[in-house]
């Protein structure tokens, strides 16, 4: 089962926009101090880098995605997650909207 709703956190309410507008997402703080963001990617095919490890959480339509070193696409659809290691990449394609939950960790 996917997150529907995030309660009692604090969002940044200027949206972090990357290529082009492809991708938009907004940063979530918890009470803990715990960050996410939560955003969506529109049809497209990117590269994302990252600092710290990555969860991402699928909670509407689907991706496919290829890890950093790997030459195997995966489906990533509702409710279902993939990790990405910290200082790493991932090849993300899009058909649709993929809404996502991006847990940083």
């Amino acid at each position: 089962m996917s997150t529907e709703s995030i309660a009692n956190v604090t969002v940044t309410t200027r949206a972090n926009v990357y290529f082009d507008g492809k991708c938009v997402s907004h940063n979530i703080t918890y009470p803990d101090g715990t960050k996410k963001s939560v955003g969506v990617v529109l049809p497209s095919t990117l590269t994302f880098n990252t600092g710290a490890p990555e969860i991402m959480e699928c909670v509407g339509g689907a991706c496919e995605y290829k890890l950093a070193g790997t030459d195997t696409w995966v489906t990533s659809g509702p409710g279902e997650k993939f990790s990405v290691p910290g200082n790493s990449k991932f090849d993300i394609r899009v058909a649709d909207a993929y809404h996502y939950v991006c847990h940083f960790g």
